[in-house]
């Protein structure tokens, strides 16, 4: 191992060992479900919107988006704003509602006036499914930089340290629960914000705090010329990419609402008011982070250059810590690193949590015991799943490697806006939506996403897809949002008008007067 490997490394394991301390220091008091799942809906609403973020502001946020910008310029800062604009529907539709009608995952809100199992089992697929995306953008992304890190190259290398990277998220899921990866995700959101609002004054700086110079300089560097500060590189080249731009928008817009690990965020705070302060505070550490996102992608591509970046392993994921390297040497590519592993052990960690409960607290509790676990399982299960989940996304990780993670997180966004936004909106806004009509979105905007994605470019017949060597897309898209949210709309729809189900009226009364007012909150059937 080279002397800069040794330092980079160094500031990584003292990181980890650090947050490893507070998740330890923290885990003495999971006492109870509420505990592990919620943290007891005992952080403030500052405390939660910063997590809130760190949850939020994945290895797509930095890596991805960052690379896009740098490469594609203008049309990569299209992510930015996707990403930023959908924090309106959860501050205005759902945040204080969802915490007022649930108590620890999605399934308590979109099976309170329905039948329980069939419901609570569909929410916890759609959850399941939706993470296993998530976690494979972020594992890719934990690839890419052991490649920079290391000078790791092989495949059995890269392999190994993904498994290292999943063997100390199961760590802060097991021991920590909510409340230890809470505290990772503020240590996280902090260090992310201070690197890279200091790595956005140092570009600024060093281009005489003038964006016009800075955004000439990456014009001249990059293989667009002056296109990069203008729209269309990527998504205008023609009628196709137009449409696919309209798709990937609608799914970043829509899906931030519906993703099941910053839903279940609410839960962790006391009130409703706190949720939406929550949403609040972390929609303003975001503003400020896109922000500088943007100062990134085009300092990338000024000081490293667009070819440099696709020519480097992992392509437009590498741009950032090239870009370190290049202003700050070893030591900035190692903090750089750092954090950025930290973001990925921190949302990784998040999205195990979230799928572990779903699947321990809808499924196994509710379904399977019929709500009446014995003391303790619940817990038992749910770590138990979290392992499993774990070791399976190491082995995605693995296959991932290569893939941007930005666009893989977007596939993510496109599946939680189908399977799970319309259910979650019929279900808080209209008393006549019922099971049938539940089962219908849940399952038809899963189920038509999922299937779009596998004959998408995404999969096969394009240069970056995930299957080489062979073509078998159908669908000219690489983001199904544009087909399958408005599918799943429409068939909760049908589902609920054409089927013989009818809501429960007391049901109705009990979520409509608790959403508003709060009262009863905290406790489901």
């Amino acid at each position: 191992m080279t002397g800069e490997s040794t330092l980079n490394i160094t500031i990584f394991l003292i990181i980890v060992a650090v947050t490893l301390f507070v998740v330890y220091r923290v885990s003495s008091r999971n006492t109870s479900t509420a505990d592990y799942y919620a943290a007891g809906g005992g952080f403030t609403g500052l405390q939660n919107g910063i997590a809130l973020s760190g949850d939020y502001l994945s290895a797509a946020s930095f890596l991805g988006i960052a690379g896009a910008i740098a490469v594609h310029g203008y049309d990569g800062f299209l992510y930015s704003i996707g990403f930023l604009v959908a924090w309106l529907i959860p501050l205005l539709l759902i945040a204080e509602r969802f915490r007022n009608v649930g108590r620890f995952t999605m399934g308590d809100v979109v099976s309170f006036r329905m039948r329980q199992r069939p419901v609570r089992a569909a929410a916890a697929n759609a959850t399941l499914v939706i993470s296993a995306f998530y976690l494979l953008a972020q594992m890719a992304g934990a690839g890419v930089l052991v490649a920079l890190l290391l000078d790791v190259h092989s495949s059995g290398g890269q392999a190994l340290v993904i498994t290292g990277v999943g063997a100390i998220m199961i760590f802060y899921v097991l021991v920590g629960g909510m409340k230890g990866t809470t505290w990772v995700q503020i240590i996280k959101a902090g260090l992310l914000l201070f690197c890279v609002l200091m790595l956005s004054v140092f570009l600024l700086g060093k281009f005489g705090y003038s964006l016009t110079n800075l955004l000439d300089r990456a014009a001249a560097n990059n293989a667009l010329g002056d296109a990069v500060t203008r729209p269309g590189a990527l998504y205008g080249e023609s009628g196709t990419s137009k449409l696919d731009f309209v798709s990937l928008s609608i799914a970043l817009v829509l899906g931030a609402g519906a993703l099941p690990h910053v839903l279940m965020r609410f839960y962790t705070v006391p009130n409703a008011y706190q949720a939406r302060r929550s949403v609040l505070s972390a929609t303003w550490a975001m503003v400020l982070f896109y922000l500088c996102t943007l100062v990134i992608g085009y300092g990338a591509s000024a000081i490293v250059g667009s070819r440099e970046i696709l020519a480097a392993p992992g392509k437009e994921n590498a741009a950032v810590p090239l870009l370190a390297f290049e202003v700050g040497g070893p030591v900035l590519l190692a903090v750089v690193a750092a954090v950025a592993f930290t973001t990925i052990l921190a949302v990784v960690a998040g999205l195990t949590l979230t799928a572990s409960a779903s699947f321990a607290h809808d499924v196994y509790a509710n379904v399977i015991k019929h709500g009446r676990p014995e003391p303790g399982a619940e817990v038992r299960v749910a770590r138990i799943t979290a392992v499993v989940i774990g070791c399976l996304s190491i082995v995605g990780g693995y296959l991932a490697i290569g893939q941007n993670v930005a666009a893989l997180v977007a596939l993510a966004f496109a599946i939680a806006a189908s399977a799970n936004l319309p259910t979650i909106l019929y279900t808080l806004f209209w008393r006549r939506f019922n099971t049938t009509g539940s089962l219908f979105s849940i399952y038809g905007g899963l189920g038509s996403c999922l299937l779009l994605i596998v004959f998408s470019p995404v999969f096969s017949g394009g240069p970056n897809s995930i299957i080489k060597g062979v073509d078998f897309h159908l669908f000219p898209l690489s983001n199904p949002g544009l087909v399958s949210i408005p599918l799943s709309f429409l068939l909760g729809y049908l589902g609920t008008v054409l089927s013989r189900d009818r809501a429960d009226a007391e049901r109705s009364d009990e979520l409509e007067v608790r959403s508003v007012t709060g009262i009863g909150a905290g406790t489901v059937r």
